[in-house]
């Protein structure tokens, strides 16, 4: 008994002799903290920095010096003198020697990825964004003024009704929009803006609620930026683009501010030009308020005007009617805006303790004219159609997040969050026009007026090897439509729990298991739930994924995931024509696999495959098809960043023919398009040039299942209408950096 005594004593005490060493890690130029930056011991002992880049150590007696490395950094060695470190990385190359497998946060699970992903791709547009999340694919129609169409781990998410998108944790997932609901458009966003990409596959994530049924991607500006540019490109097409990004206040220690603006045009491939036009602008100011209280203040507003060839039948292509750049009906295209407002305070309470609250407001306003139908339901005005609405959203963000450390290295995170959105939108409208605006009938007419609360638990601990994450997430939804064309004016709420659990095994820094759990949703359109045919309001997504993130050599990363999605209700909601309908229950099984490699310190490579079965489980075999769903999503590529400042690369997606109906008679053509980038960057300047579709394929972009008529046909047919793919396409550009 005694010596059982004292070997407990020993053990007991040897774990307080350690000392606690604390610190934070930020970039040298910006000041930004940097999230998830790994600080290592010499004996191996490991800790990650918080989204303030604070970390908490506890090193053995006599540990003089400790490792602190974050991806698209140059690693430092600093001593470990004093109880707390401030260390400044310097930007530098991936190094995948460098990087090794850490207890990350659930949420945190893709960054190792991710961080390469934006240190590696050239990112000059909204889709270039979007297409850094492994397996996620995207196509456009209705011209390139629209959200991009999304497809994702099995789904055809439509615009976003199954993949929920933020920027700075704003949401943009826009309920019961005019053409879709979750319609997220991402062009509002200056791509040299971005700092990092947060993204998860999966309903695993209590901090993320609507929508997030195949995942979520989360976009963060940067709040200082390390050097003002200006940026010019030109390209085949007519287009043209030109970005200024102009930091106000310098690199000070307690605040900074800076401004962008960008301007787009391009006439597109199409006979009928498309004249496409953006404009954004984009201010962030941020104030250290006293040593433990943040203000960030962001300001955006974003116009783009366009005119569409919109999809064309197959068939009017086949039969020399049109070329496949032609169009059926001229009278297509339209106009959106959006203004943005975000304040942010972050305060830390006490070391361990930290506050967020976030408010925000967007003014919206979308005007789509189209056609996909031409003389189907009316053979003599044609049936052009109009969306168009205006809204005015508010919102409101809050979480409080613990962090206990306890002596061998323990951790437990405990996060509360708080959300609030209202959305206010006036006169949403779908009618039935000729000419743009002259209406023939209307077909939806009424204001909507739609409310959301939610609040989520969420507990991280991490013992040594394990970390065990389990949260719950409680969403209260309100609807209210004033329909205009019909005396009902009905208001329905609802209430839907999510719980989610995950538990991830870090062997060692090669390799880490993960067992993922959850349970998540998709709301539907405030119209749809007001006459509520037999639908699911709220249809349910249950998923589980099981994974490995590995490190099989020393310059290669590997993630591999099965994982297994059911859908309660594959509800159909056709913004395009206004009408709705309930589906069966659906079930998505899929592999992911994603590898980079580091050849050398300048030579990188890429590859991302992704495998899934997607089937309606209540409709006869053979007829079981999820319409659209991709089977196969292949992409990859090989980058340089030499050190005299040649970088770039060639990069390659792939997807094969997939059914467009659920009996698979209607087919939607696969296809194998490969790009190009080559740039020279020096410390004041960058020139380069960016083609596309290197080899001219002809491909199809957006392909759906239309049942149309031309003027002269008798009958309307069931046909695959299509957007064109863009052809071989170069642009040059032409970058100056400033102090």
């Amino acid at each position: 008994m005694r010596n059982f005594f004292l070997l407990f004593l020993l053990i007991y005490t040897s774990g307080y002799s350690q000392s606690i060493l604390q610190g934070r890690v930020m970039d040298e130029k910006s000041s930004e903290p940097l999230e998830n930056a790994v600080v290592r011991t010499d004996a191996g002992q490991t800790a990650l920095t918080d989204p303030q880049g604070h970390f908490q150590l506890h090193v053995a007696p006599g540990a003089d010096s400790v490792t602190v490395s974050f991806i698209g950094y140059v690693s430092q060695k600093v001593a470990a003198t004093g109880k707390l470190l401030e260390v400044h990385l310097v930007h530098g190359n991936v190094d995948l020697r460098a990087v090794t497998i850490q207890g990350l946060p659930n949420n945190a699970t893709f960054s190792t990825i991710s961080n390469i992903d934006v240190n590696m791709h050239a990112l000059n547009s909204a889709q270039d964004l979007m297409r850094l999340v492994p397996g996620l694919s995207l196509m456009q129609h209705q011209g390139g003024g629209i959200a991009d169409h999304i497809f994702f781990r099995g789904f055809d998410a439509d615009h976003g009704t199954d993949v929920s998108v933020s920027v700075d944790d704003m949401p943009l997932n826009l309920v019961s929009h005019a053409h879709g609901q979750g319609f997220s458009d991402l062009h509002f966003l200056i791509p040299e803006l971005v700092s990092g990409l947060e993204y998860g596959k999966g309903p695993y994530y209590a901090d993320h609620g609507d929508f997030t049924t195949a995942g979520y991607l989360a976009f963060k500006t940067a709040d200082v930026l390390d050097r003002s540019e200006v940026k010019v490109e030109a390209g085949a097409f007519n287009t043209g683009r030109l970005v200024a990004a102009v930091n106000l206040l310098g690199h000070q220690p307690n605040q900074g501010a800076y401004i962008a603006a960008e301007g787009f045009y391009t006439d597109g491939p199409y006979d009928y030009a498309e004249r496409m036009n953006r404009g954004n602008l984009f201010g962030k100011y941020i104030l250290q308020v006293s040593p433990r209280t943040q203000l960030k203040v962001t300001l955006s507003t974003f116009n783009s005007l366009w005119r569409s060839s919109g999809e064309i039948p197959s068939r009017a292509v086949s039969e020399g009617l049109i070329s496949r750049w032609g169009y059926i009906d001229s009278a297509q295209g339209g106009n959106t805006a959006r203004t943005t407002a975000i304040a942010r305070l972050t305060t830390q309470l006490t070391p361990a303790l930290t506050l967020e609250n976030q408010v925000y407001y967007a003014h919206y306003f979308f005007d789509l004219n189209y056609d996909q139908t031409f003389f189907a339901e009316d053979s003599v005005n044609g049936d052009q159609l109009r969306q168009r609405e205006s809204r005015d959203l508010y919102g409101y963000n809050g979480k409080l997040a613990r962090h206990a450390y306890f002596r061998n290295n323990t951790e437990l995170t405990s996060s509360a969050g708080l959300g609030f959105q209202m959305n206010r939108v006036h006169e949403s409208e779908l009618s039935h026009t000729k000419d743009y605006n002259d209406v023939l009938d209307y077909l939806q007419h009424g204001g909507i007026h739609e409310w959301t609360t939610n609040a989520y638990l969420d507990e991280q601990y991490r013992m040594g090897k394990w970390l065990f994450d389990a949260g719950v997430r409680v969403d209260f939804l309100h609807f209210s439509y004033q329909d205009l064309l019909a005396p009902v004016q009905p208001a329905v709420g609802k209430t839907v729990a999510s719980p989610k659990l995950n538990v991830q095994y870090t062997a060692n820094d090669r390799t880490q298991l993960y067992l993922r759990l959850g349970k998540g949703f998709h709301s539907n359109d405030a119209r749809v739930v007001a006459e509520n045919r037999g639908l699911e309001d709220l249809p349910s997504a249950y998923g589980a994924d099981l994974g490995i993130n590995w490190k099989p050599l020393p310059r290669l990363y590997l993630n591999a995931a099965l994982w297994f999605l059911y859908l309660q209700q594959e509800f159909t909601y056709n913004g395009d024509d206004g009408t709705f309908s309930p589906g069966d229950k659906t079930r998505r099984e899929g592999v992911d696999l994603s590898a980079r490699y580091e050849f050398t310190r300048w030579l990188y490579a890429d590859l991302d495959m992704i495998y899934c079965r997607a089937r309606d489980i209540q409709a006869p075999k053979g007829q079981n098809y999820l319409p659209l769903s991709i089977p196969f999503y292949g992409s990859g590529g090989v980058y340089i960043k030499l050190p005299c400042g040649w970088n770039g690369g060639w990069s390659a997606r792939y997807t094969p023919q997939r059914p467009a109906n659920g009996d698979n008679s209607l087919v939607a053509r696969g296809y194998f398009l490969n790009d190009l980038t080559a740039n020279y960057t020096r410390r004041k300047y960058e020139v380069g040039l960016e083609i596309q579709n290197l080899f001219n394929a002809t491909w199809r972009d957006a392909q759906y299942e239309v049942v149309s008529r031309l003027k002269n046909e008798p009958a309307p047919v069931d046909d695959v209408s299509f957007t064109p793919g863009m052809p071989f396409f170069a642009k040059l550009k032409f970058a100056v950096f400033l102090p």
